[in-house]
């Protein structure tokens, strides 16, 4: 044996074994069992690439600093700790899943002593824990009390949490008898293996600094994050097999240095092919970033004059107000470019309410990408059902090809990592709001979308469109990117001062300013918040790109919605409706009816088939909600947008309609580019009816319809009773606060007679309609009181939310040392929980047509059968597209009449799916089903109860 196949004395101490080739790490498709060691410096070398590929310089520095190293000693000890994740697969329990390999190790005497360990239920993760709170103090590494605060057991910890869920603390005396407390670790030669690979692990990483003090919370998370990552790229099958040890391999220092030093030659490209690195923004104008804007408005020219300046080396938030239509999504773009540049942020992400939203605003940022930004431009859609928006991967190809012991994390690792799938790692992302705020909620894996926004600019669109909850976990989201060093613009068409302080404040918390920053939205205008600097945010106020007279009528009516068939009574909502809209068509008119549920939708557009049937007859008469199936919303946003969206100089003649209605429910008020000549809306919120009022005349068009005048009218019915005083319907539900409501009828009513200047009336009617001394300004008592009872109903409301939203946030990045708190001590939530608050139907479901011989299909037709059996692509892909959002209620209890077929379990995509098994109704287009005592029906207007 030459001096080259022994253990040098760098790498092993005179009294530690060499490393044992029989302890694997991973098994499932390779040609055999793959020795740990390979793996734990795989996932070292990769977390290496990662660190450079992925961080920024100024990522890098800040993270160094507080660590107490410099970066060099910094990306050595992440790649030395990233290798250790994991150290407890040295264990019986672990081992003991191939029982073939592990027979071999219980005829060795170094093992004895472990007899009946292997049944413990210990896991790998938990392991990693318990082993590396004893060997990291052996190296040096402080143990201080209390523990959870202690730099080792937070090192233990967070690799101990590598499986998206961060072990409680140990306690000191149960760390001090470990193995009594812990039989599964094994004795004295289980632990003999699990140093001697810590310390081939420390050696030829070179890891010989230590940190000063306990990590931060936003330093763990980090490094926890790339962790993960680092080791689900290190666990792909093709990166095993490309240096898959030759037979005879023993592990030896020779070996060992030259397999280490192959996987650190190809870490960037592992990294590089999963599409993971850092895009490059534009320094372009902003004239040169958007060459089909001739001339940018206000806005966007005094951003391009003056946010260059502004924006130093250290990151920072912008919050840009302005009216619907006023280019603030170009604004965003062209901001996010001037911070990526300065501050070091190799993406963006764009946050938007719902999945409609994102997902028509996914090519508007698509073009922007492809002519202004290089580098790794992979840009990626995220939301619950993106996945049906790229391509499917060709059959036989879909299994991931992550390897992993535990099912769980191999899904999840399959979901963020496959083509089109990378989620919030990706460089460039479109998606839901609720994929961020996730981050701060105690969610499995909930570090990869802090990590994912830590590298990127943050872009916040409809700002001002979430109730007290999901404000709540804004606030705690921004804390946190503040102290991650990320950038942030906000984006918002009505946002009151206090909710405008309470963000920035947030931001600025998390860069350590503690001192108080009111702050007063400039609207139309933008407010600068330097993160590192403690004078006044810059404050700009612009002139509108779109200066307009909004007339607004109010009508009181009677709220009849649900009499179909019923005559139509004087002062009732249909009467009044049908009043409205009748000159609107005869002048060839477009017109926007929003409606406050689906159900008031559906029941709106029945009515309005027989009182327009010409306007119905040739199709001008139209019907948008979530109550569809998938590819049919599509379909009917698709023509929406076509026949009412932003005009174009090579549009062809007759795209926009010569008299047509949209009804519609609160889907169109946000993000979708949609131009009405008369919005007709049911009472709601002051800001969302100004949000509703951006959709009328938004555009100059020479299409528009010459009777339609020159003015946006926006119409707002009110439901009320015979005495003309507010009732609000049951059917609402907790859809709308009763207080605002009454505050804004209110508000309205003092304006009657008076357009509303836009801009300048918004933002005072805004804070207004929130002002604590609004009951005050009403003349009569009764009202006074009224008005009170519902303030202090709203309160109450409101602080349940905000108390909910403490309990179930993560602490504060100040506040972790104990990193189990960011997954709530193992009891983590799960990731619906935000989507499910936003108020999106807690239940999806398919419905099959019954055909005369039992067959069930997708189609009324009977032409495309109900997929049985192991799903294919494709196959799933059809039965999401034809999945619908439903309440809750609706299936409540009756889950056993709901299921799917069993095989459609094994996907989990189409899990969690019910289905509605419809019989032809009375009618010829009705197909019906009774789930308890409800009849559900779908037709023409979509699935709706009778």
């Amino acid at each position: 044996m030459s001096d080259d196949d022994m253990p040098g004395p760098c790498m092993f101490a005179p009294e530690q074994p060499p490393i044992d080739t029989r302890l694997w790490g991973k098994e499932r498709g390779l040609p055999g069992p793959y020795p740990l060691i390979c793996h734990l410096l795989d996932t070292a070398a990769i977390a290496g690439a990662l660190w450079d590929t992925v961080l920024s310089a100024r990522a890098r520095q800040r993270i160094a600093a507080r660590m107490g190293v410099n970066v060099s000693a910094a990306r050595t000890l992440v790649i030395f700790w990233a290798g250790l994740h994991d150290l407890g697969k040295i264990t019986p329990p672990f081992q003991a899943q191939l029982p073939n390999e592990y027979a071999r190790l219980q005829s060795d005497v170094r093992y004895s002593g472990a007899e009946g360990a292997h049944g413990e239920p210990l896991t790998h993760s938990a392991a990693t824990q318990w082993t590396l709170s004893a060997v990291l103090p052996d190296l040096g590494y402080p143990a201080t009390r209390p523990l959870a605060r202690s730099l080792s057991h937070q090192i233990a910890q967070m690799l101990g949490g590598h499986h998206g869920c961060f072990p409680v603390a140990l306690h000191p005396r149960r760390l001090a008898a470990a193995t009594s407390w812990q039989p599964g670790l094994g004795q004295s030669g289980w632990d003999e293996q699990r140093r001697a690979h810590t310390r081939v692990l420390a050696d030829l990483t070179e890891a010989h600094d230590i940190p000063t003090g306990a990590l931060s919370g936003e330093v763990a998370t980090v490094l926890a994050g790339l962790t993960v990552v680092a080791d689900w790229l290190a666990s792909q099958a093709h990166t095993i097999r490309a240096r898959f040890p030759a037979s005879g391999w023993s592990g030896s220092r020779a070996q060992l240095r030259a397999h280490w030093k192959q996987i650190v030659a190809d870490a960037p490209g592992v990294v590089s092919q999963a599409r993971l690195g850092r895009a490059r923004p534009s320094p372009a104008p902003f004239g040169k970033q958007f060459p089909r804007i001739r001339e940018p408005n206000e806005l966007q020219a005094s951003l391009d004059r003056e946010l260059p300046d502004l924006v130093s080396d250290d990151p920072g938030l912008l919050m840009i107000t302005a009216p619907t239509g006023d280019g603030k999504t170009e604004a965003a773009l062209f901001a996010a470019s001037v911070l990526a540049r300065r501050s070091g942020a190799g993406g963006l992400y764009f946050a938007l309410p719902t999945m409609a939203t994102a997902t028509a605003m996914r090519q508007r940022v698509r073009t922007y990408v492809e002519a202004n930004i290089g580098g790794n431009a992979a840009m990626t859609l995220l939301h619950s059902m993106a996945w049906l928006e790229t391509a499917p991967a060709p059959e036989g190809h879909e299994p991931d090809d992550t390897i992993s012991d535990d099912a769980a994390t191999r899904t999840a690792a399959g979901e963020w990592l496959r083509t089109g799938k990378r989620g919030i790692l990706a460089p460039l992302a479109v998606g839901t709001i609720d994929q961020a705020l996730s981050g701060v909620l105690p969610v499995r894996f909930n570090v990869l979308r802090l990590l994912g926004l830590s590298t990127k600019v943050f872009i916040v669109d409809e700002a001002h469109a979430y109730g007290p909850w999901m404000h709540s976990l804004l606030v705690r989201l921004l804390e946190w990117l503040g102290a991650l060093g990320a950038p942030v613009v906000l984006l918002s068409a009505t946002l009151t001062g206090r909710s405008a302080s309470s963000l920035v404040e947030a931001y600025r918390r998390g860069r350590g300013l503690t001192a108080p920053l009111p702050v007063r939205p400039r609207y139309p205008g933008w407010i600068y918040v330097d993160g590192a600097a403690q004078t006044a945010p810059a404050e700009r106020q612009v002139a509108s790109s779109r200066p307009r007279l909004l007339e607004v009528s109010t009508r009181p009516v009677a709220w009849d919605t649900h009499q179909i068939t019923a005559p139509v009574a004087a002062g009732s909502r249909r009467r009044a409706l049908a009043e409205l809209l009748e000159p609107d068509v005869r002048a060839g008119g477009c017109t926007l009816v929003c409606c406050t549920t689906v159900e008031e939708a559906q029941n709106t557009h029945r009515y309005l088939q027989t009182v327009l049937a010409d306007l119905n007859q040739r199709g001008d008469l139209l019907l948008l909600h979530s109550r569809y199936p998938a590819w049919r919303r599509d379909e009917i946003t698709a023509r929406v947008e076509h026949a009412f969206g932003k005009p174009t100089e090579d549009d062809a003649p007759g795209r926009r309609p010569c008299g047509a209605v949209l009804v519609a429910t609160s889907i169109v008020e946000q993000s979708l580019d949609l131009d009405f000549d008369h919005v007709i809306t049911d009472l709601a919120a002051l800001a969302q009816l100004l949000q509703r009022a951006g959709r009328c005349m938004r555009h100059t068009r020479a299409d528009r319809a010459a009777a339609m005048g020159l003015r946006p009218r926006l119409s707002v019915l009110e439901p009320a009773d015979r005495h003309d005083r507010l009732s609000i319907p049951r059917a609402w539900g907790a859809i709308h606060d009763p207080g605002l409501l009454a505050r804004t009828r209110r508000l309205l009513h003092e304006r009657e007679g008076r357009p509303v200047r836009v801009p300048e009336d918004v933002q005072s009617l805004v804070d207004a309609v929130y002002s604590d001394d609004f009951a005050d300004r009403l003349d009569d008592a009764a009202q006074r009181q009224q008005q009170r009872m519902l303030d202090a109903q709203r309160d109450a409301g409101v602080l349940a939310e905000q108390q909910l939203a403490q309990v179930t946030a993560i602490p504060a990045p100040a506040d972790v040392g104990d990193l189990a708190k960011l997954s709530n001590d193992g009891a983590t939530v799960d990731d619906t929980l935000v989507t499910t608050r936003l108020g999106a139907d807690s239940q999806r479901v398919v419905c099959a047509y019954t055909q005369p011989d039992g067959t069930l299909t997708l189609d009324p037709a009977g032409d495309r059968r109900l997929p049985r059996g192991d799903l294919t692509t494709a196959a799933t892909a059809e039965i999401i597209a034809h999945s619908m959002p439903v309440p809750g209620t609706w299936l409540t209890g009756h889950g056993d009449d709901c299921e799917p077929p069993a095989s459609w379990s094994r996907r989990p995509s189409a899990a969690a799916l019910a289905l509605l098994r419809l019989h032809p109704g009375a009618e010829d287009d009705r197909w019906q089903c009774r789930i308890g005592q409800r009849v559900l029906t779908m037709s023409d207007i979509g699935l709706h109860r009778e």
